[in-house]
């Protein structure tokens, strides 16, 4: 039978686990060494980038950084989650505060640590990146429209440090680094919309609190329809393989998002149309494997040709 201590100690594991997100963390890194084999660097054999020290590295990396930025984000967020999420909050509040930010420390000094075996590239890329989410968490978020578009911006900046490492610069990636941000920024807006009362409590700028909400499914609504934009490359100008049918069944999802959320009035509608659009990104993630190396390698011969 387990201890008193025993079990004190895997609560509070439990609780880390509950503030880090664990579970979006290997998603992350899933979509890192995916991306990396069927999209950055599909000229390179898939056991090679899976056995390259330094990617594995930067994943690592990755993952640590956006763990720690969970941290420092639940450490400023602490009264606001007691509003919008009590149930997590409570799970949450059983690892103190002091801990929870010299793990935050810990983790960073590791981070870097790490890069400076691949270059100082690397060391100031992540350098950057810890700042980023530190300065977003202390001040960028409660402001409006920024705060929405850097959480975006650091959601797919992980995916650029694999690009600056495979070098490949061509103009598929950034459409599918478009629409991802574009997915994400608008869910950031749905959680500003989820998450209105604790927003209003602790004096967050965002859309809903000064301007209300129909404002903010006009936005929404107007972000949703650009998204036609970078699925239009990617599905008619570039050839990703079998991946067209992601992007096509993401636009019909999408479609059934926007019906939804004109109806949506309580917390529990965007918790729902919060969790639809998580369902497009992840499934986004599992869908890289359709797209055929060799169309890339062929697409990416003809941009370095010109």
């Amino acid at each position: 039978m387990l201890t008193r201590k025993s079990k004190l100690f895997l609560t509070k594991i439990f609780s880390f686990f509950s503030v880090v997100r664990g579970y979006n963390i290997w998603v992350i890194a899933l979509a890192q060494y995916l991306s990396a084999i069927y999209i950055l660097a599909p000229e390179e054999r898939a056991m090679n980038i899976l056995l390259d020290w330094k990617m594995f590295l930067i994943v690592l990396s990755s993952s640590l950084t956006i763990a720690s930025g969970y941290i420092i984000n639940n450490f400023y967020d602490a009264k606001k989650d007691l509003i919008n999420r009590p149930k997590k909050a409570m799970i949450d509040r059983l690892v103190s505060q002091s801990t929870k930010l010299k793990v935050y420390f810990a983790i960073n000094f590791l981070v870097v640590t790490l890069v400076s075996f691949i270059s100082w590239k690397a060391v100031l890329f992540f350098s950057s990146y810890i700042f980023l989410i530190w300065y977003y968490s202390h001040k960028l978020k409660k402001q409006i429209i920024i705060g929405n578009l850097t959480a975006a911006v650091l959601a797919v900046l992980p995916f650029f440090g694999i690009l600056m490492y495979y070098r490949n610069f061509y103009q598929v990636i950034f459409a599918h680094a478009t629409f991802l941000f574009l997915i994400i920024f608008i869910r950031e807006l749905i959680k500003d919309l989820e998450n209105i009362e604790g927003d209003l409590a602790n004096e967050y700028k965002t859309i809903p609190v000064l301007f209300g909400e129909y404002t903010s499914k006009v936005i929404i609504s107007i972000i949703t329809t650009l998204t036609i934009i970078p699925v239009y490359f990617l599905t008619d100008i570039y050839d990703v393989g079998y991946m067209d049918i992601y992007f096509y069944t993401s636009l019909i999802f999408l479609v059934f998002f926007l019906l939804k959320l004109w109806k949506s009035k309580e917390k529990t509608d965007y918790l729902k149309l919060h969790f639809l659009l998580k369902f497009i990104i992840v499934s986004g993630v599992f869908c890289i494997i359709l797209i055929d190396p060799l169309v890339l390698i062929h697409g990416k011969k003809l941009i370095s040709s010109y």
